[in-house]
């Protein structure tokens, strides 16, 4: 079975705490929340996966997301590793980054590691979703 950008998210809820970060040309959003309860709707634009928290709302138009990698990089402040997944456009920039969420830096969550290490062994390092045909 191909797997689906629906079905790499599904896995994304055993992530944990996530900073959901979107860029544009003019600014940066970031928010703090874990991947769950998604929902799917199919509009006129695109098959959106969707998020309501207490804090934000999250829509992402799954039909525009060609490719996920999965990136490790050095901490800016700090001497520690970070853990981040790319959702990238048709031009190959990032639609949306979900980064691991530290508490102390260097500090993640019971277990979060390694199930981004989990996810990016079961899709390897850059990946590219198959059409989500059924919401």
């Amino acid at each position: 079975m191909t797997k689906t950008l629906k079905d790499f998210l599904s896995g994304c809820e055993a992530l944990g705490t996530l900073r959901l970060i979107v860029t544009s040309s003019a600014a940066v959003l970031e928010a703090r929340g874990k991947v769950e309860k998604l929902f799917y709707a199919e509009l006129h634009k695109g098959k959106y996966a969707n998020m309501h928290t207490e804090g934000f709302e999250f829509h992402l138009n799954m039909d525009k997301i060609t490719e996920v990698k999965f990136e490790t990089g050095e901490a800016k402040r700090g001497n520690f590793t970070t853990y981040a997944i790319r959702f990238l456009d048709d031009t190959q920039k990032p639609a949306l980054s979900l980064f691991l969420q530290w508490g102390k830096p260097g500090e993640y969550e019971p277990g979060q590691v390694e199930a981004w290490q989990a996810l990016r062994e079961t899709y390897g390092e850059v990946w590219q979703p198959a059409p989500v045909l059924e919401i």
